[in-house]
């Protein structure tokens, strides 16, 4: 069963930029994702398509298809109040630290610029913006996803969304 829209798909994977490996999925549940309903980047799920279960691989992917380009000036002042995260890591905030953000359309990833008592000054750019990255692969499994994951556009289960 080739991966085609639709299709519950589980795997593992190596994160690497420049040879510099950046996390791994390897160790940990499988990551899981319906295919097709945009719950990964679009150049990984673009190299995904059609690949069956067993396939291992790399996947090359340019900065404009995994988390866009840098926008330079994306910069912003925010409440502490508003990053997740306990009380205690938020005291003691350092530049070049990643920290997520509470925002309306969900939680984002920044990097500290600069850290008060009371705000903190982000760029709001994605830790990995710019930059290309590379993936290896290893398809676990595959199945045609539920009706319910179908109207959810997610997975359920492992590594997957759980209401």
């Amino acid at each position: 069963m080739p991966i085609a829209k639709n299709t519950f798909v589980q795997f593992h994977y190596r994160l690497s930029h420049e040879g510099q490996e950046l996390e791994s999925s390897h160790g940990e549940d499988p990551v899981a994702y319906l295919h097709g309903h945009e719950n990964i980047i679009s150049g990984l799920e673009k190299v995904m398509e059609g690949k069956e279960a067993g396939d291992v691989y790399t996947a090359e992917v340019k900065a404009a298809e995994a988390y866009g380009l840098r926008q330079e000036g994306s910069t912003q002042r925010i409440p502490i109040k508003h990053l997740a995260g306990n009380k205690k890591q938020l005291a003691h905030l350092k530049p070049g630290m990643t920290v997520t953000i509470n925002t309306e359309q969900g939680a984002r990833q920044a990097t500290v610029l600069k850290a008060g008592k009371f705000n903190v000054d982000v760029d709001t750019n994605h830790p990995l913006a710019g930059k290309d990255l590379s993936f290896d692969i290893e398809i676990v499994a595959l199945r045609e996803a539920s009706e319910d994951e179908i109207s959810h556009g997610h997975t359920r289960g492992v590594g997957g969304h759980h209401h």
